[in-house]
């Protein structure tokens, strides 16, 4: 016997989620946001933050969603990464993850909220081992992260409203797990024209001080071209 359309959508039913890889920069480094599962499976394990797809929702309205519950923000940065779909990938069921990356100022989180759900930041180096194929999902929205510091000065969502040079290199070396030649690094982000310099100085970063910069708006700072070389 023939099955019906609704006989075939009822058998080849799967479950849909997101899962959002939370960066955040603190204390010159870059941080994961990651927290113990409530439920089973893998219950009291570290996982990235995710949650299902409502019916009446895209996936990018779910992972607002579920960003804002965790953070209480609503104006954060979020960016698609990648659908994982392999049927074995999640001993609960047939689960497709859609994969999104988060940028957040940990200065302005609401950090309450985070304690709440038992989150907690992690530096790259002592993020712990994460469930199912979440680590995977890391170094995707690592990979993703990197192209587009490559093109766009992502500190713009990561650092406070005034910020040193040296800061924002700090911000590159973490983001590549690599060191940038400081003086390369500040003439090639001068010449872009996207930093406008303050007439205030950190005087922690050395004697005479370092200059704060803050960003221009940004419609006088666009520009196609990547921001480095390797030479760099």
């Amino acid at each position: 016997m023939n099955m019906s359309i609704y006989d075939q959508y009822q058998e080849n039913k799967r479950f849909v989620s997101v899962d959002c890889v939370i960066f955040g920069y603190e204390q010159e480094k870059l941080k994961l946001l990651v927290f113990q599962r409530a439920i089973e499976p893998a219950k009291g394990e570290w996982s990235l933050l995710g949650g299902w797809v409502n019916a009446n929702e895209t996936t990018e309205d779910a992972a607002r969603r579920v960003l804002h519950k965790l953070t209480g923000l609503e104006d954060v940065y979020l960016e698609q990464v990648h659908t994982f779909s392999d049927p074995k990938r999640d001993p609960g069921g047939s689960v497709i993850t859609v994969e999104y990356y988060a940028l957040i100022n940990i200065d302005e989180k609401a950090s309450n909220l985070i304690e709440d759900y038992g989150a907690k930041w992690h530096t790259l180096e002592e993020l712990p081992s994460l469930i199912f194929d979440h680590n995977v999902l890391v170094e995707k929205a690592l990979e993703k992260l990197r192209l587009r510091s490559s093109y766009e000065i992502i500190g713009r969502k990561l650092l406070p409203k005034k910020f040193t040079i040296t800061r924002l290199r700090n911000l590159y070396d973490q983001i590549f797990q690599r060191k940038f030649d400081p003086g390369n690094f500040r003439k090639k982000i001068l010449s872009l024209k996207v930093l406008e310099r303050l007439e205030e100085k950190d005087m922690s970063e050395s004697k005479k001080g370092a200059f704060y910069f803050k960003f221009k708006p940004k419609n006088e700072s666009e520009f196609t071209d990547p921001i480095f070389k390797r030479s760099i």
